[in-house]
C-alpha cells in the first residue's frame, strides 16, 4: 500500500527506519533485528539506503522482504548523488519488479572517495525521474532546522518547494529534539504554498555515545531539559536507555495531540527501543 494511502486511512500511524548491513557477515543479526521490528506491525518501514549505493542490493532485498515475509508495506530509500541515470533506471525496475511502492527519494551525502561525474546534483532531478517512471509513490526528505548546507531555512524551504513540485508525494523530517521547532518549521512550510503531508521524524536517544553522532550528522538542537537527562544518566546504561525512550515517547504523543497523523521513528535497528516505544503508545496508536 502506498503511504499516501496509510496517512489517509488511520488517525495515528507509526513507522519504523531500519538500515541494510554494511556487509554480508552482519546480514543475519541485522535481519534478525529487522524481523523483530516488523513483528511489531508498524504501519510502516523504510530502508536506508548507503552512501555510494553500497548497500543498495540489501536495500532492494530488505524491502522486499518485509513486505513479502512480514507482511509489513515497505519504503525502498533511494540516493543519486554518486549515481548515474541508467543505474537509477535500473533499481527503479528493479523495485517495480518486487512490487515495492514506495520510494523516499534523496540527495545522498557525497562519498569521500568519489571521484567521478555527478549526473544528480538535487534531490528534486531524481524525484522527477521517478515520477517520469510512474507507479511509485514518492517521498522526500526535510530539515526543520534546515540543512547544513543552506544559507538559511527559508531558501532551505524555497528548495523543498522546488521538490515537491517535481513530484514528492509526502516529507519525511530529519530528527529534531524539540517539538516547538517542527511546529514552526511546519507553520512556515505551510505558509510557502507546500501542502503534502509532513511525518515528523524522531530519534530515541539512548546512550550518551549516540548523542555525539546523531549531533554531527543532524545538526540538531538538543534542548536543555534534554542536555539535563543524558548529564544525569549518561553514565548509566539502563537509565539513559528508558529517559531516552521515555523522552521520545513524550515527544511522539504530543505530535499527535496536536493534530500530527504520522510519526517515524529512527530505530536504529534497535528492536527492543522500537517495541518499548510501540508499547508506550498502545492505547494511542491502534
Amino acid at each position: 500500500m502506498k503511504v499516501t494511502d496509510i496517512l489517509k486511512r488511520k488517525n495515528a500511524t507509526l513507522s519504523f527506519e531500519v538500515f541494510p548491513p554494511k556487509t554480508s557477515d552482519k546480514f543475519e543479526s541485522i535481519s534478525r533485528a529487522i524481523s523483530d521490528i516488523a513483528a511489531l506491525r508498524p504501519d510502516f518501514m523504510s530502508v536506508t539506503y548507503g552512501a555510494g549505493g553500497g548497500t543498495s542490493a540489501y536495500t532492494v532485498q530488505i524491502s522486499r522482504d518485509i513486505k513479502e515475509k512480514y507482511g509489513v508495506n515497505s519504503v525502498a530509500h533511494l540516493s543519486c548523488i554518486s549515481s548515474t541515470r541508467v543505474d537509477v533506471a535500473e533499481k527503479l525496475a528493479l523495485l517495480r519488479a518486487d512490487g515495492i511502492e514506495n520510494i523516499l527519494a534523496l540527495r545522498g551525502d557525497i562519498p569521500a572517495d568519489f571521484a567521478g561525474n555527478m549526473e544528480y546534483r538535487y534531490a528534486s532531478e531524481l524525484v522527477e525521474e521517478i515520477k517520469a517512471y510512474g507507479g511509485f509513490c514518492i517521498g522526500g526528505a526535510c530539515y526543520p532546522e534546515g540543512h547544513p548546507e543552506s544559507e538559511s531555512l527559508f531558501s532551505d524551504i524555497d528548495n523543498l518547494k522546488r521538490k515537491v513540485e517535481a513530484g514528492c508525494d509526502y516529507l519525511v523530517t530529519q530528527m529534531f529534539f524539540d517539538n516547538d521547532i517542527f511546529y514552526s518549521f511546519l507553520a512556515k512550510v505551510r505558509d510557502a504554498g507546500i501542502y503534502v503531508p509532513v511525518i515528523p521524524g524522531i530519534m530515541p536517544v539512548t546512550n550518551a555515545k549516540q548523542i555525539k553522532r546523531t549531533m554531527a550528522l543532524s545538526n540538531s538542537i538538543l534542548p536543555t531539559r534534554f542536555r539535563r537527562i543524558v548529564d544525569r544518566y549518561g553514565d548509566n546504561p539502563a537509565a539513559m536507555r528508558q529517559a531516552g525512550v521515555a523522552y521520545a515517547t513524550e515527544q511522539i504523543i504530543d505530535l499527535y495531540a496536536n493534530g500530527m497523523k504520522a510519526v517515524h521513528v529512527y530505530s536504529m535497528n534497535n528492536a527492543a527501543v522500537a517495541r518499548a516505544i510501540k508499547d508506550n503508545l498502545s492505547e494511542i496508536v491502534v
